[in-house]
Parts: structure tokens; sequence; C-alpha cells
């Protein structure tokens, strides 16, 4: 059995639209890259992190809580681990970065022990790391992470999460205005309460967006890519969302929306071509409002965190 593995812990996309704190996604070019490694010296200790400025100390850092929760579910630990992160996702950028981090050490740990906890059980150790990032022990990034593809979490208590079929030849675009919405910040201005109406609404657009998934029915995918309740009140956050979302869907999206807690904004497409279209119809947004951006086109993950 190895002692030390590499591994890519992919970015993702929560929310989608529809659903929120329930469904994810999976982003297939974007992510970071780690190393793990077994070690007799007992306890977690994060010995490299590069890429951005976060904290090193093991109880403060995602990776190292998520490493803690999942060595405290395990009868007898003889043996420590190391991790080391080279982050290529920015904290505060709305795909997943803290979830990535979360995601790629339990999957790592648990290859390295013979694979004993289920994908599930990942989920429920990395969610540790989301509850330090956020507050909220929340599995809509780090399920997709772990499971690839699309996923729904039916439910947190008990945990019960579902894959979802995922159509091959969708394709997300994602632009980052340089800009950072820390997801407790965002989560703040969300309203306790929801009028019924737009809660049926709401309700309507998850199921058309499942059953859209499962059927390749892009047209119903289409129209239920719209968010009723968390939206309209986080898109103030973001500059030139609505003109961005707007020209995304004049290039050929299916619909478009605010990825996780922002302030990155999302798009799918069907096929590669239309969601290249799609990213220069954004960037030129960006261009004429002088915001500063990063981007990314991507395939969608059916495997989640990777082996490297």
């Amino acid at each position: 059995m190895k002692n030390e593995i590499n591994i890519f812990a992919p970015a993702t996309i929560a929310n989608v639209s529809c659903g929120f704190d329930v469904l994810g996604l999976c982003l297939d070019t974007v992510g970071d890259t780690m190393t793990i490694r077994k070690t007799n010296e007992k306890g977690v200790r994060i010995t490299k992190l590069t890429g951005q400025d976060l904290p090193m100390e093991t109880e403060k850092n995602v990776a190292g809580v998520a490493a803690m929760a999942m060595l405290e579910a395990l009868p007898e630990v003889d043996f420590g681990i190391e991790i080391d992160i080279h982050k290529k996702i920015k904290a505060g950028s709305g795909i997943g970065s803290s979830a990535a981090s979360s995601a790629g050490t339990v999957v790592a740990i648990n290859k390295l022990l013979g694979e004993p906890f289920t994908p599930l059980q990942l989920i429920q150790f990395a969610m540790q790391g989301e509850k330090l990032a956020s507050g909220t022990a929340h599995a809509d990034n780090v399920a997709p992470a772990i499971m690839g593809g699309f996923t729904l979490v039916r439910s947190y208590d008990p945990l019960d999460v579902i894959s979802i079929h995922t159509p091959s030849d969708l394709v997300a675009t994602v632009i980052h205005p340089q800009i950072e919405v820390k997801t407790e910040d965002s989560r703040a201005v969300l309203k306790g309460q929801v009028s019924l109406k737009k809660a049926i609404k709401q309700w309507g657009n998850v199921g058309g967006l499942i059953s859209g998934l499962y059927t390749e029915d892009y047209d119903l995918i289409s129209r239920s890519l719209h968010d009723e309740i968390v939206e309209p009140t986080r898109a103030i956050l973001i500059p030139g969302f609505d003109q961005v979302k707007n020209a995304s869907i004049e290039a050929g999206a299916l619909g478009s929306g605010i990825s996780g807690s922002g302030p990155s904004i999302f798009a799918l497409s069907r096929g590669m071509e239309t969601a290249k279209k799609v990213a220069v119809a954004m960037e030129d947004v960006y261009k004429n409002i002088g915001v500063d951006y990063d981007i990314h086109v991507s395939e969608l993950n059916p495997i989640g965190v990777k082996t490297i």
C-alpha cells in the first residue's frame, strides 16, 4: 500500500441556479494539486502551501480539519498525515476553493488506507472543512468534488447524496471578477423566509433540471436554470452580473447564474464551441466596464478527485 499520493482536487459549481445548498457539479480543467503522505509521527500537519495566502496551522486550514475529522473516525490511529497544497483555485472565488482542499484530502487519505470509507462518509468528513470556511457544514461543493458530475443533496439529516446523470456534451464557462465575496458575507444578505409562490417556482425548477439532465432535454434544462430566491439578493454583490448573464444567454448558453456564493458567474452550454462563444461574450462585458477577471471553460468531470 502506498504511503504517498498525488491528486487533482477539482473546482465545483454549487447551487446551479435553482438548487441552493443541494445541487452541485464538478469541473474538469480547474483545480488544485495536492500531495498527501502517511508518516510515523502522529497528527496532521500542513507541510507546504503555495498559490494562496492561507493558514498553515492544522486547526485553521480546511484540509487539516477534514483530515482530523477522518482520523478521529478510525478506531486506532498509529500514523500521521502530511499535506502539501498547491492552490490554483482562488479563495473566495465561488468555485469551491475550500471544498477542493477538503475533498482532495479525504479522498487521498482514503486511498492510502485502502478505501475503508464510503463516498458518503468522505463527504461528511469534508463538510467539517466547509464548516470552518463558511460557518455552515454544507455539501453542495464537496459532494460533486468527491463523486463527480452532478450531485443532489436530498437530505442533510440524515445525509443523503445522489449522483445525477450528467450529459457528456454539457460544458461550463465560468468567469471570476477579481473581487472576493466571502461565503459568510453572501449568506448574511439572504432572507430567512421566502414566499410560498417563489418556493413553488423553485421546486418546479429543481425538478425540471433533474428531469432534463436524465432525459438530456436541453430545452428543459434551459427553462429550469432559474433562481427565484437567492440570485436576486446576491446579484447586487457582483459587478456587471446582469450584463454577463444576458450576454451569456445571447451567445447561446442554456442558462447562467451565480456560482456558489459568488462572485464567479457560470453558464452551461451544449458543446464546447458554444461555451467558447459564451466566454468571449462574458469577457467583453468586463473589458467594457474595466473589471479584471479570470475565465475558465471546462467540460464536466464525471469522477471527481483524481490521482495524478
